[in-house]
């Protein structure tokens, strides 16, 4: 089945999520994150927090997140994550992760999930997502890591990537 958020065919004013203060302090818990996992940045952190946010909005590379619920709601993804999914952040952040993947691939998407909560970050991973309209495309050596808040407690997991490939026939 395929990533299934309702399409809608009304015209959307495009939202600035960046903007809202539970998304600046969650880009913050995103950046401070990859870099206590990765050691280096995931964008450059210049400016206040506003900015810094809106930078994680823009970047050129995917990055999407999801909490630490038993089946967890995606709750952040990137313009350009909005754009390969096709989806508005609406419908992205009211979506299960795990619909993300086709049900064929979620075994392998579990382990590499299991694989970065257990060390704090998988590097490497590709493998095929579906978009809302059924699009697939190979995701290609993502960076996937453990979200923690100030307290290094662990609040979700993220991940990267900037090649991806749309599949033969999608």
């Amino acid at each position: 089945m395929p990533f299934t958020a309702r399409r809608d065919t009304t015209t959307f004013v495009k939202t600035v999520p960046w903007k809202e203060p539970r998304v600046m302090e969650w880009s913050q818990f995103l950046l401070d994150s990859y870099r206590h996992w990765v050691g280096k940045e995931l964008v450059a952190r210049v400016g206040d927090e506003t900015a810094q946010a809106q930078r994680l909005f823009e970047a050129p590379c995917i990055v999407v997140s999801h909490g630490v619920d038993p089946d967890p709601i995606l709750n952040y993804g990137n313009q350009i994550a909005l754009d390969l999914w096709e989806v508005s952040w609406e419908q992205f952040t009211a979506t299960p992760s795990r619909l993300t993947a086709e049900a064929d691939n979620r075994p392998e998407r579990e382990r590499m999930l299991a694989q970065a909560r257990a060390q704090g970050y998988y590097d490497g991973y590709t493998g095929v997502r579906i978009s809302s309209t059924g699009r697939r495309f190979v995701v290609e050596r993502a960076i996937i890591w453990t979200v923690i808040d100030l307290a290094g407690s662990p609040v979700g997991q993220a991940a990267t990537f900037s090649l991806w490939k749309h599949a033969v026939g999608s």
